[in-house]
């Protein structure tokens, strides 16, 4: 067998977190996954009494804080003696190069800047800072000249030590980015940002009464045509073809919170095959319509419908106009909306917040550094990179500050998560920051994937702090490339332990996905609605949340067809049916007597179990704890990572890989062989699914005792045992009768919702996690 690259493996490091916990230096907990940055914090509140310097008697003043080399500027104000800037200046202490830190108060001139007076510190005399200790209380201080005289002038500062735990960091201008100013500035720092509440909307369409058709003579043709912002649906042509239609069909869209659009709906006529004729509009705003939590049904309600009829090219209402359209309109807040790969969720909660549970855990992560980034852009003739991370999970996103043109850059920040479900998923991205000179000079750049990290929180022991390093993996027309590697801390702290083990048997999903499911079409439809508006809307914060960032984290792409990705399930499937060829293999030799003691030993068990049948379960039972038990040394230490031979990425084919990255729909020249080619591929694409999650379920199969979810083969190794022991003390006729009596139980004794077995192995962990 080929041994795995090296190169594209899972590495552990040994980070010095938390500073160490050096005496007589205050940590907070809240930052013991990263390593400790020391930097210098300069804060500049305001100015009073400043002289004027021009013929007016006015001033333009502004602050240039300096430290060595590095130098930061708070913004001008023109004519003003009493200026309020409080603006904070980091300084790294790792690259300061002077005992002495210099505050200059200068006035703006065309020419050349006048000092109107300064201020000094010694480094050795700075206090330091550390939370939770309250902010430094800035203070007043008289403005000097250069010969240390006092002048007119008061500048109020404060100036202490610190590190990224400071309240000031995420704010603050930094020496490390001084070559970046304007707007780049805000692109530049670290936030958390939040997914739009997103909701299914359902509408079901009734009938219309009363509808007035131009043309009286034919039958018309009408069906209902439903716009949520840019998300259409119709219903189909009623069957009913008068003037008091039905239809009784659904419609689901995606609506996030807040309402920005109206939901639009149109009763039209068919009078041609390519020509509609509107008979009536009626706009619902959703702020307006029911949220239902549970199955329950909506009353219904009739809405008129207005016609508009164009007078001097404005449209105006027809008051006479007396059609109605019969609804059912609800927000389904029992739902949980997709808007991530179902492979890799990161929340599994329902839409409406009373039905949330109660949490069983945090997540926390230290984003470290990351080492050998490729170059991703040139400047001034030389391969640069700008990186910053992005980190989701849940409703949560986090970016960290981009550090300016680093290929080992240290960021060194902690976020922390409240973890519902332990079957869930972060994903951490790490991308090229293009606009860094912020408005309309990176009109049209585009951030671009440097690789990203999936990290399943179920393969994760309590409270044991992960240091891995992990590599940054980016299929590319060219074929894999390793972009560098990212060092990262992972910690999942359990709040109940009885709390997180009832979850296994919990269904995965919200009750409503099980009591009115929703076809894979739908589903895959709405996720893509979902993923546009997560986008959209997060495009809009500031600093945006750029659209290609948000789709990469979410795995927009992953439906699409790949000839790489199906030849990999179908060794995944492969894979897992080697161990059912292997016992048959074994039973062969047995029957072949290759070993004739192992054969003897078969044979006085069978004659064992023959006579005493009562046996043969407790057996099974006792022999899967056994192995479990046994495979509890070889159980896996670190956390899944993306596997590049369980990909088939790393020998891929040209041609493969041609057609991977190949747009959809293709770019063929001759228009049939687009039309089979597209039309192989959404096939393909689908069957691809299909075979991936046949792959999966036997690798749930396989994790129940390979220890790769701790806490799910603890649950199960120890059902095995209690079952070996009931199954040993009763009776196997008894057994056999309840077990055929339960099978065959009348349907109004059967629930509707996953029975709990069935609720825990959906939860095991599959190899998906290690998919490209």
């Amino acid at each position: 067998m080929q041994r795995p690259n090296p190169d594209f493996s899972l590495k552990e490091t040994a980070p010095h977190l938390g500073g160490g916990g050096l005496t007589g230096d205050k940590l907070t907990s809240t930052y013991d996954l990263v390593e400790q940055m020391q930097y210098l914090y300069v804060r500049v509140v305001k100015a009073k009494d400043l002289p004027g310097k021009d013929a007016t008697g006015c001033c333009d003043p502004y602050v240039e804080v300096k430290l060595g080399n590095y130098k930061g500027m708070t913004r001008h104000f023109e004519k003003r003696s009493n200026p309020e800037w409080n603006q904070v200046f980091a300084f790294s202490k790792d690259r300061i190069q002077s005992s002495v830190i210099e505050v200059l108060v200068k006035d703006k001139d065309l020419v050349k800047d006048d000092i109107i007076g300064r201020v000094m510190f010694d480094l050795n005399d700075v206090p330091k800072r550390v939370p939770p200790d309250s902010p430094l209380a800035p203070q007043w201080y008289r403005l000097e000249d250069r010969k240390s005289d006092k002048v007119r002038g008061e500048l109020m500062l404060a100036v202490w030590m610190g590190t990224q735990a400071d309240e000031a960091f995420p704010e603050a201008w930094h020496s490390d980015a001084a070559t970046v100013g304007g707007e780049g500035v805000t692109n530049i720092r670290s936030k958390v940002y939040l997914s739009p509440k997103l909701w299914y909307l359902r509408v079901n369409v009734i009938e219309a009464q009363d509808l007035l058709v131009t043309d009286k003579t034919r039958f018309p043709e009408v069906y209902v045509k439903a716009v949520l912002g840019n998300q259409a649906l119709r219903t189909k042509i009623s069957q009913s073809r008068n003037i008091n239609p039905m239809w009784n069909e659904d419609m689901m869209f995606v609506a996030a919170e807040p309402f920005e659009e109206h939901l639009v709906l149109s009763v039209e006529d068919r009078v041609a095959p390519n020509k509609d004729e509107v008979l009536g509009k009626c706009v619902i705003p959703l702020q307006n319509v029911a949220r239902r939590l549970d199955h329950k049904p909506v009353l219904t309600k009739w809405f008129n419908l207005e016609k508009h009829i164009l007078v001097d090219g404005e449209k105006k209402k027809d008051n006479k106009f007396a059609s109605r359209l019969h609804l059912r309109i609800c927000l389904d807040g029992g739902y949980h909306v997709l808007d991530e790969s179902t492979h890799y969720s990161s929340d599994l909660r329902p839409t409406a917040k009373p039905l949330w549970k109660q949490s069983i855990g945090v997540l926390e992560l230290g984003i470290l550094t990351a080492n050998g980034l490729l170059p991703m852009k040139t400047k001034d003739g030389r391969g640069t990179t700008d990186a910053y991370c992005v980190a989701k999970y849940g409703q949560k996103w986090i970016r960290t500050r981009t550090i300016i043109d680093c290929p080992t850059p240290k960021w060194n920040e902690q976020y922390t998560w409240e973890v519902f479900d332990p079957c869930t998923v972060i994903t951490i991205g790490v991308f090229d920051n293009c606009h860094l000179q912020g408005g309309d000079k990176s009109a049209g750049a585009k951030d671009s994937r440097i690789g990203k990290v999936r990290i399943r929180l179920s393969t994760l022991e309590t409270d044991r702090v992960y240091t891995h390093s992990y590599p940054l993996l980016v299929l590319q027309p060219s074929g894999l490339k390793k972009m560098g590697e990212i060092q990262l801390a992972v910690r999942f702290t359990c709040s109940s332990l009885l709390n997180m083990m009832h979850i296994y048997s919990q269904p995965l999903l919200p009750k409503m996905h099980y009591l009115h499911p929703l076809s894979v079409t739908q589903l895959e439809n709405l996720r893509h609605q979902a993923c546009q508006i997560v986008s959209m809307r997060l495009s809009r914060a500031e600093p945006p949340l750029r659209k290609e960032v948000v789709e990469y984290m979410l795995d927009v792409d992953s439906h699409m067809w790949s000839m790489r990705r199906s030849r990999a399930n179908f060794f995944r499937i492969m894979g897992v049916l080697s161990s059912l060829v292997a016992v048959v293999k074994w039973f062969s030799q047995i029957c072949n007597w290759k070993n004739p003691l192992t054969t003897v030993l078969i044979h006085i068990l069978f004659i064992i179990l023959v006579l005493y049948p009562e046996l043969i379960l407790p057996t099974i039972f006792l022999y899967l704890f056994l192995i479990g038990v046994w495979y509890f040394r070889w159980r896996p230490r670190n956390p899944s990572h993306m596997d590049t031979r369980l990909s088939h990425a790393e020998n891929v084919h040209p041609d493969e890989l041609d057609e991977e990255f190949d747009t959809f729909p293709t770019s063929r020249p001759s228009d049939m062989v687009r039309m089979r080619y597209d039309r192989l591929r959404s096939v393909a694409g689908r069957i691809q699914t299909v075979v991936g999650d046949l792959a999966t379920q036997g690798e749930r199969f396989q994790s129940l005792l390979s220890w790769r979810d701790p806490r799910a083969s603890t649950l199960f190794i120890t059902f095995c045992l209690i079952a070996a022991i009931v199954l040993y003390v009763t009776p196997f006729r008894v057994v056999a009768l309840l077990t055929g009596f339960y099978v065959l139980r009348h349907p109004r004794f059967r629930h509707k919702l996953p029975s709990a077995p069935l609720n825990f192995f959906r939860r095991l962990p599959a190899r998906t996690d290690s998919m490209i």
